[in-house]
Formats: C-alpha cells, sequence, structure tokens
C-alpha cells in the first residue's frame, strides 16, 4: 500500500511540525523536507477529512481510500484507458483538528472553524494554497504543453469528506485572489502562469449549504481549477439533511447535491463500480452525483455521512484521473 504523507494544521489553520507552528518564512522549506512528490507517482491526491474525524481515523480513511482505488484499478483497468500504462497515486492527507461534543453547538463550531480556518483571520488557505503551489511547481507551461502534467507526469487531484470540503474550497479560493483566473472543465483551454492547476476537486458529502457555490464559494470561477468541481449526495445523510437543516436553516449539499452555482449544475447518478463514465458526464464545471444507492450504511445522528469510502466513490476518483488527461 501507497505511505501517505501527512499534513497537520492547528484551529488557527497554521503548518505543525512536530506539534509546533512553521514560520511563514519556512513553509516551501518544510514541504520541500517531508513533501517532495516521488518520481514514481503518476497523480498527487491531496485529502481532507470531514467533522468528529480523530487523527488516526483520519490516516485508516485516506489508507482506506488508496487501497480501494488500488483494487478497482487491478480488477477493471479497462475502464480507465488513459490510465492503461500507470496510475501510481502518492497521497496527502491533511489533518485539521474537527472534533467537538455530538450536539448543534459543537456542529456550529466547526462548521465556522472550517471557514475561519481559511478565512480572513485563518491561515489554511494559505498554507494550503503554498502546498498545492509546491507540489505543482514543476507543471509545464499549459499553452506549450498538450497536457497540464508536471515534468514528471504528475496529475493533481483534491478530495475532501464532509467540512473538510468547505476547507478545501476556502483553500482553492485563497488561491485565486490576485492570480491569473482559471476554468472549470477540462475541454476550456486556462491562461498561462498561474500558481497551480488542479485536474479535479471530488467533494463527498459536502457539509454546506446547497447554494454554498453560488453564495460563498463564488470565486472558483477564477481559480487555477482545470477540472470539474464533482459532488456526492445520498439521502440518507442526516448530518448534512437534518442536522444542516437545523443549524443552517436549510439542508446540505451532501443530502440534496448541487443547487444553485455560477454555471448550470450537470446531476448523474454513482454508477456501479463495473460501469465506466464517459467524457460528457463529467466534462462540465459542476457535476452532482446521487449516491444514495450506495451510501446507505450508517445509524444515529449522522447516517450514512461517513459511508463514503466504497469502491464505486474510488470508481468515481480513477475516472475523473482517468479523463484528465
Amino acid at each position: 500500500m501507497t505511505t501517505i504523507h501527512i499534513v497537520d494544521l492547528d484551529e488557527s489553520g497554521w503548518l505543525l511540525d512536530g506539534g509546533e507552528p512553521v514560520a511563514a518564512d519556512r513553509l516551501d522549506e518544510h514541504f520541500a523536507a517531508v513533501l517532495t512528490p516521488p518520481s514514481w507517482a503518476s497523480d498527487i491526491i491531496v485529502y481532507v477529512h470531514g467533522w468528529q474525524t480523530a487523527p488516526d481515523a483520519a490516516a485508516a480513511a485516506a489508507n482506506r481510500l488508496l487501497a480501494l482505488a488500488d483494487e478497482q484499478y487491478e480488477s477493471r483497468r479497462a475502464l480507465y484507458p488513459a490510465l492503461a500504462a500507470r496510475f501510481a497515486p502518492w497521497l496527502v492527507l491533511l489533518r485539521w483538528p474537527s472534533r467537538s461534543g455530538p450536539h448543534l453547538g459543537g456542529y456550529r463550531r466547526i462548521r465556522d472553524r472550517a471557514h475561519a480556518l481559511s478565512g480572513e483571520s485563518g491561515h489554511a488557505g494559505r498554507v494550503i494554497g503554498q502546498l498545492l503551489g509546491y507540489l505543482d511547481s514543476q507543471r509545464a507551461d499549459p499553452v506549450a504543453a498538450p497536457v497540464l502534467a508536471n515534468r514528471a507526469g504528475q496529475y493533481l487531484h483534491l478530495v475532501g469528506h464532509s467540512f473538510g470540503c468547505r476547507v478545501l474550497c476556502e483553500a482553492v479560493q485563497w488561491a485565486a485572489d490576485d492570480r491569473p483566473g482559471g476554468t472549470l472543465g477540462w475541454s476550456r483551454p486556462g491562461p498561462a502562469g498561474r500558481a497551480f492547476t488542479v485536474d479535479s476537486m471530488l467533494l463527498l458529502q459536502m457539509a454546506a449549504p446547497r447554494d454554498a457555490f453560488a453564495t460563498t464559494f463564488t470565486a472558483l470561477a477564477d481559480a487555477p481549477l482545470r477540472g470539474p468541481v464533482v459532488a456526492t449526495y445520498a439521502e440518507r445523510d442526516w448530518a448534512t439533511g437534518l442536522w444542516h437543516r437545523i443549524a443552517e436553516q436549510r439542508r446540505g449539499i451532501g443530502s440534496q447535491g448541487i443547487g444553485t452555482a455560477p454555471e448550470p449544475v450537470s446531476s448523474i447518478r454513482m454508477r456501479p463500480a463495473s460501469e465506466a463514465y464517459d467524457l460528457t458526464a463529467l466534462d462540465h464545471w459542476f457535476v452532482s452525483v446521487d449516491a444514495g444507492a450506495v451510501f446507505t450504511a450508517g445509524r444515529g445522528p449522522s447516517g450514512s455521512h461517513s459511508d463514503h469510502l466504497r469502491a464505486e466513490t474510488a470508481h468515481l476518483l480513477l475516472s475523473l484521473a482517468n479523463h484528465s488527461r
């Protein structure tokens, strides 16, 4: 199994090294020391966990996602023709303090922290943006190169779960500020000179209002995203259904899917692990994926909110990587 590499943030979103904050002028030096992508990696995956996730549980989830992707790739390689030669992922796990009491006050505290981590007083946007910029620093000129891959042929994918999706969106928005704009969707050519580019963004059971992309994450259209924003939802996700409605007077994306957005939202069902996703299904600015028939396990107040580590999820991630080529 591929070893995961861990980045830890404190409650303000600042990077930690052995529990101690890393000085601002040492961020790139720290990344170079501990986060140099290996030459054997074909794809870089940055994974951000969600609410109520202990550090060990976050590492276990990241390892599980990699194991599912490996099993899916080895057993159904024909579904990913662009990956036929090689798929060797290297995963960076971003851990942040997401635990709280299992009540409404705890939900709201972690919701606010997910935004504060990358807000005006937080640092996560800068840290994640600089991390992604570091990982992407070797990418070729997108005008001169046929693909937006670095010299080693590596592609960059973002994966978030629950409130971790908000952390990612805040960070990518930060990267859009004062930088050349990007485009969403692989078929749209992007401008040169971006700090980094992301080939796909997969948001699993996102804990945010259905209109978040139209009201909160409005800068994503100008962010360095080459690929689409893909978000899953499931009716039995009570954490983003019942709890989200109580806390924010409306249901969340993880329960009902993406609502309004700056561009039309394409809606599809999550496909079985044996059924291919064609390019037209995923090549859109925003893709809302109905995973209600897949994410069904779970009881208690969160329902199936954490039932996202499935073969079908790995299949979706592999399909995004396949179409990034």
